[in-house]
Parts: structure tokens; sequence; C-alpha cells
């Protein structure tokens, strides 16, 4: 075998360490890493073309399940594979202007008794509204579908339908929007519009709600005076249920949700209309409405949201992460006893409107994007 010349090896060897140091540096770059206040993020996306990502959840064996508000799909998202299917027998949904499929949640029990619920806005005699199913999932397809809550009443427009979902000790919450144009039934008990809604798992009414013997009032009702909330979960630590919801211009809210309460709506708003008028007698409290924990003005228009309790990015721990559609950025909020001491707003230079934010079991944050992507956020090495 013939030997290399002394020069042919130096060319050989620094030819390699280039091609190297190039896949190095494009990797580095694909990889997109992101600095924010703790730590330096690597952002993976996992499936694309999900118009519109409102609700993801896992299953037991780490699979996703996403919807699509814009084209009412369930999709199965496979993260390790980074594959998505679209699920057979879904219910058919009214999808125009803020309507379509909307949250999606696995039973904490799922393991044993399989059970997966969803909203979505449904039409019946030129009307619509706010459902909630469960099924169960067989290979690719919804079996055993149960409608257990539909909004009383439906109406004519497609706006603020609420939507978002949280099951804990066997009851589900539901919210739902004052569907805009109706804004005063959102302090009244006689409709579930502007309303925080507690059910069973089974969709019966717990005789334990706040206005289960309250004449007129539908039995449902665990809290009113909402606008149009868009983001539920509950805090580890004290278990107290924390929601989000859009105000008009200005004034979206973050609330710690007590029963039987008042949250003001329309009554008091740090909002004005979006003619720039104010909102009533433009006031900001009055004796028996409940406070925010916290409000944005200029709106960041809030989403979905979640505690982080996850060990992979530990500097986060605690703290509560919430979509932002409006100003385009993951919003990470650092709470002491229920109030907000920090805000950090990651993202913001991607432009993504964040609709969705969910923990993984593999302790990562996972968000959803409109336009289409479904991504995971880790640390970078």
């Amino acid at each position: 075998m013939k030997r290399f010349d002394k020069p042919i090896l130096i060319y050989f060897w620094t030819f390699s360490i280039f091609i190297l140091f190039s896949f190095s540096v494009n990797a580095q770059k694909n990889s997109s890493i992101i600095k924010t206040k703790l730590t330096n993020l690597v952002v993976d996306t996992i499936v694309k073309d999900i118009t519109i990502p409102f609700g993801m959840d896992f299953l037991p064996d780490g699979r996703m399940l996403v919807t699509d508000r814009s084209n009412g799909k369930i999709w199965l998202v496979n993260p390790g594979t980074k594959t998505k299917a679209s699920l057979k027998n879904v219910p058919t949904v009214f999808d125009e202007s803020q309507a379509g499929m909307m949250d999606i949640l696995c039973h904490p029990d799922y393991e044993k008794n399989g059970w997966i619920y969803f909203s979505y806005a449904d039409k019946k005699d030129g009307l619509n509204g706010t459902v909630v199913e469960r099924a169960k999932l067989k290979g690719n397809e919804l079996v055993s579908r149960e409608k257990i809550f539909s909004t009383h009443p439906f109406f004519t427009n497609g706006a603020h339908y609420g939507g978002r979902l949280m099951l804990k000790g066997g009851y589900l919450f539901i919210t739902i929007g004052e569907r805009y144009a109706l804004k005063d039934s959102a302090q009244l008990l006689g409709n579930d519009l502007g309303k925080l809604i507690r059910i069973k798992d089974d969709g019966t009414i717990p005789t334990d709600n706040p206005f289960v013997h309250t004449a007129g009032a539908r039995p449902e009702i665990w809290s009113y005076g909402h606008r149009n909330p868009q983001g539920l979960t509950f805090h580890p630590q004290t278990g107290d249920l924390w929601e989000n919801e859009h105000g008009p211009k200005g004034g979206d809210e973050i609330n710690i949700i007590q029963p039987g309460k008042n949250y003001g709506w329309p009554v008091i708003t740090y909002g004005v209309d979006y003619s720039g008028e104010p909102v009533g007698a433009g006031i900001t409290e009055k004796e028996g409405l409940e406070q925010p924990v916290k409000y944005f003005k200029p709106s960041i228009g809030p989403s979905g949201m979640v505690f982080y309790t996850g060990d992979k990015i530990p500097s986060w721990k605690g703290n509560l992460f919430i979509g932002a559609l409006a100003l385009t950025h993951l919003n990470r909020l650092v709470i002491k006893d229920n109030k907000v001491i920090e805000e950090e707003r990651i993202f913001e230079d991607k432009k993504w409107r964040v609709r969705s934010v969910k923990q993984g079991p593999d302790g990562f944050l996972y968000i959803g994007v409109d336009g289409g992507m479904v991504m995971r956020i880790r640390p970078s090495k």
C-alpha cells in the first residue's frame, strides 16, 4: 500500500476538522439555542401542520392527543417518531370564527377506565355552543362516545366559547365564555355563559355545588362573572384552581377560583371597550366582586397554562406558564403567596402565537403554536 505524503496527510486532517466544525456549527444553528433569564433552551419541533393546536394531553405510553380547532380533528401524535395520525369517529364540529375542536384531557385514572374528555362547538337549529364528550380510544378510533355536558343556552355568533377542561378528584371543570354579544349574561345565574362549570366525571351534578339550591340558578355553575376563560390549571401545592381569561382592550386576568364567587365581568374590568370607551361604569373594583391575582394591560391574549413541576429545568420549578396569543410569547410567572413577583416573556422574537402549553411525562414543557407546530422545550447541553 502506498504511503501518503506528509502534505496530503496535513490536507486530509485539515479538511476533516473543517467538516466536523461545519457540522457542529450547523447543528447548533438547527437546534435554535434560545437564551432566557435563567437557562438556555432548545426547541424541538415534534409535528407540523396542526393549524390551531388548542388542546394537548399525554397518554400513559407517552403519545399525545392534540386537537386542531380549525378543522375539528383530533391527532394522535408520537413524539418519539415525530409522526401523527388523525383519529376516526370524531364528532362533526361547528368550526366558524373562534369555534371548533377545543380542549382534550385523559382521565387521571385513564389506565383503569380509559376515558378521554374533549370539548368542541356544536351546532343545532341554527344556534351553537360548547359541549363536552367523553370517549375511549381503540386503535385509531374513538369508541363509546358519550355527550356529558351541553351549554345552556346556545347562541348565534362564533365568539367566546371558553372550552378549557380540568379533571381532579372525580370532578370535571369546564370554562364557558359569555359569547361576546351576551356579556351581561355573565352576571346571571340562569345560564352557563361567562361561567366556570363543575360536574362529576360522568356528567352528573355534584350536590355540593354552590348554587344547587338557588332558585332559578343552573346547578352546574361553580363561579361566574367571567369573560372568555382560556386557561385552567391546578396549583401543585395548594390545590387551588387557577384560571385566565381575555379582557376586552386590556384587562386580561389571572384568577384563583373559589366556589360561588363573582369575578366581576362586565361590572368591573381593567380593560376598555374596543372603541376605547369604558365598559359599563368604567370601574375596576366593587364590593363583593373578586380581584384578579394579576391583570395584563395591554392584553397579551392568554391561552393554555400550567404550573411546571418537572426536574428537567430546575430553575423553572413552581413557575406558572401561559401561552400568549396577542403578544406572541410564552409567559413565565414566578408566584409567591399567590402573588406574581416576577414575569418573563419567552420567544418574543419568534412571533409565535402560543395556544397551548403542557408538561410532558418526560418532564419537559410542550407548546402548541398557531400556524401548525407542536414543540418540545428542553435545556441546551
